[in-house]
């Protein structure tokens, strides 16, 4: 589990390692543009139900601490879906990265896919 701190706080919030690195490019792209936007997501089951929504903005610090010292493969499909909902006007939503049964991503950029 990664953790995303936000603001001068820094108030830890965790998110799995894949989604984080996924989050992360999709943040990045944005504040390097000079963007603001919103990020939600809904409270994973260990947490209190509902859902959370952060403002980015270039100006505010952040900071991404992943568990797993390798990065993962990402997905394009999933990237594109985080690219899409941050340009619209409800922000990011973080949802879950949708994995086909056999091991893959939707898109076929898994670790099992063959492509590199």
């Amino acid at each position: 589990m990664g953790t995303l701190y936000y603001g001068s706080v820094g108030t830890p919030i965790g998110i799995e390692d894949r989604a984080l690195a996924h989050l992360q490019v999709a943040v990045v792209t944005k504040l390097r543009r000079g963007e603001s936007f919103t990020v939600s997501w809904q409270h994973p089951e260990e947490q209190p139900e509902g859902r959370s929504t952060l403002w980015l903005h270039p100006n505010i610090p952040l900071r991404f601490v992943f568990d797993d010292p390798e990065p993962p493969e990402l997905s394009r499909t999933y990237l594109e879906e985080l690219m899409r909902s941050a340009n619209s006007t409800g922000g990011i939503q973080l949802v879950p990265e949708q994995i086909d049964p056999e091991g893959g991503t939707a898109d076929g950029d898994g670790p099992d896919s063959g492509s590199d």
